[in-house]
């Protein structure tokens, strides 16, 4: 990467492998979640993603260049790190307390790289990428939030005690 323009060409890819997976993951953590609001939040946030992927595709095309990811070990680390808590832990308000922690990680993930990317194209002058790009990263934020709400309001002190709602 010699250019700001290849940084921003490797982390688009990057996101975009990114939020592929994201795709995959998110209904498999829905299903192992026994709180029906974090279920729900995990399936809107699919939803979101799959227009993020679009918004994506925008971007790419902006660019001139076609859409394609380039492997993210990070997301991989972040979405097998879920996949161990969904499989080291029984159903219940603690499998659900350390899938929020999980999701939060993916959601800080995004955050940074959607930061990242926003701020270099507005370098560059890319004014209709930043606004796909900021759109998304809204998103993310408000994912990171709720789920953020759900744990300190009802998983958490679950969790603790033992209990489900």
């Amino acid at each position: 990467m010699q250019t700001l323009n290849d940084l921003v060409l490797h982390f688009l890819k990057d996101i975009y492998f990114a939020e592929r997976q994201i795709l995959k993951a998110l209904p498999k953590m829905a299903k192992a979640a026994t709180s029906p609001a974090l279920k729900q939040a995990l399936l809107q946030h699919k939803d979101e993603t799959e227009h993020q992927v679009e918004r994506l595709v925008g971007v790419f095309e902006q660019l001139g260049k076609r859409p394609q990811g380039v492997t993210c070990e990070a997301i991989k680390g972040l979405i097998e790190e879920g996949e161990e808590v969904v499989e080291d832990s029984p159903a219940g308000p603690v499998r659900d307390a350390g899938i929020v922690a999980c999701a939060q990680a993916v959601e800080h993930y995004e955050m940074a790289r959607y930061g990242a990317l926003i701020a270099w194209a507005k370098t560059a002058g890319q004014t209709q990428a930043v606004s796909l790009l900021q759109e998304t990263l809204d998103e993310e934020k408000k994912a990171d939030t709720l789920l953020n709400d759900l744990a300190n309001r009802e998983i958490n002190k679950q969790a603790a005690s033992g209990k489900a709602a």
